[in-house]
């Protein structure tokens, strides 16, 4: 079974066979690890499978790539040594000096450093916008706009943004809609069937799962966009190695079981938050008053394990509680097993500050892992008390 047999399987089927077959060789369940840089040719040219040096193609980076394809009901599937390499390889395929990005108002920090600090340097510009608003979006979009840059849910304010709609908009303005599925991972949510072009991984979280590997990847619709961004792949350089491939693999395997525990854990944590007097807010898809909830019940399958809270204390109270949880350890990342907690302004949003991207400071975030759930309530009731 292979990836492009893509979605007359079901998602776990998918997860477990895809770009799996047994090794033709010995039978091995477990498609071996190709731990090699260059490859025997049969003659000068003579090629087996297709492969010659392993920047260009490894048997393992190949399996997991036709997995992603697969998952993510894609054309193909490319993996990258982390997520902002597969970002950075994307935006130098379709953008070039004076090109225009579109991205959301509370990207996240490492996509908006990239593109403020980096991407600028080349000539590439960008607008900040509410992707909530669609008419503010259409209202954002020029003649230069290559890419109108999604993420739904957002990090760390967890909103929710119309992929169907916004996929009409970009169309209607000859630009890519590309939506970074990290926080959702392709068992709650699909991005390409709603209309968009591009689909971003961080596979480092919910994909890899175990905060074990770095990785990204891109998942495309169209074949042809498939090569061109194979084509920079390979002239760029930036992919996985073997081992980091077959991590990912690995994880993905049990991808559905975990993303299952994940939410069902976060839904009882929300509702614990929901009742204390210590938070002002919580920001969760779930939530019925959340303004996104309609859009996330709709192009959605759960609603995830990511949860943020804002402390009635503010900062100085937001950082109390990240310094007295035990079994949410502090730490940045997200996805894994582990239930891990983070001041965003003054971790993985830090780059951000001062930005019209900068988060509120009396901010927390909770990536809820697959733990006993009464263990974690029990964690945060002291760290709150």
């Amino acid at each position: 079974m292979t990836g492009d047999q893509g979605p007359a399987h079901g998602f776990s089927t998918r997860a477990i066979h895809a770009g799996q077959d047994p090794d033709p060789a010995t039978g091995a369940v477990v498609p071996p690890l190709h731990l090699t840089t260059t490859y025997k040719q049969d003659g000068v040219g003579g090629l087996r499978g297709g492969y010659e040096y392993s920047r260009s193609a490894n048997p393992t980076r190949t399996a997991l790539q036709e997995s992603l394809a697969a998952l993510e009901e894609g054309a193909t599937g490319l993996a990258f040594a982390s997520g902002l390499a597969a970002e950075d390889t994307l935006l130098r395929t379709v953008c070039s000096p004076g090109s225009h990005v579109v991205l959301a108002g509370d990207a996240y920090g490492g996509t908006f450093r990239l593109l403020s600090k980096v991407a600028a340097r080349w000539g590439v510009e960008h607008t900040p916008v509410d992707l909530g608003d669609l008419g503010a979006v259409r209202d954002a979009m020029r003649d230069t706009t290559a890419v109108l840059w999604c993420e739904t849910p957002t990090n760390p304010l967890l909103n929710i943004a119309d992929i169907a709609g916004l996929a009409e908009i970009a169309h209607a303005a000859g630009a890519l809609l590309v939506v970074d599925n990290t926080f959702a991972s392709p068992y709650l949510q699909r991005p390409l069937p709603l209309g968009a072009d591009i689909v971003v991984h961080s596979t480092t979280k919910y994909l890899g799962g175990h905060s074990d590997v770095v990785g990204g990847a891109l998942v495309v619709a169209d074949a042809d966009l498939g090569e061109q961004l194979a084509f920079h792949q390979n002239a760029m350089g930036a992919v996985n190695g073997p081992f980091d491939a077959w991590l990912v693999q690995r994880g993905i395997k049990t991808l559905g079981v975990r993303m299952d525990r994940h939410c069902a854990n976060a839904e009882r944590v929300v509702e614990f938050l929901t009742s204390r007097a210590e938070v002002s807010a919580v920001l969760y898809p779930g939530l019925p008053d959340h303004p996104g909830h309609a859009v996330a019940a709709r192009q959605m399958s759960g609603f995830g394990g990511m949860v943020s809270f804002r402390l009635a204390g503010g900062e100085e109270a937001a950082l109390r509680v990240c310094e007295r949880t035990e079994l949410f350890t502090l730490a940045e990342s997200l996805g894994g097993v582990e239930s891990l907690i983070e001041h965003p302004a003054r971790m993985t949003h830090a780059s951000a500050a001062g930005s019209p991207l900068e988060v509120p400071a009396d901010l927390v975030r909770l990536s809820v892992g697959i733990e006993d759930v009464e263990d974690l309530l029990a964690d945060l009731e002291r760290a709150l008390s």
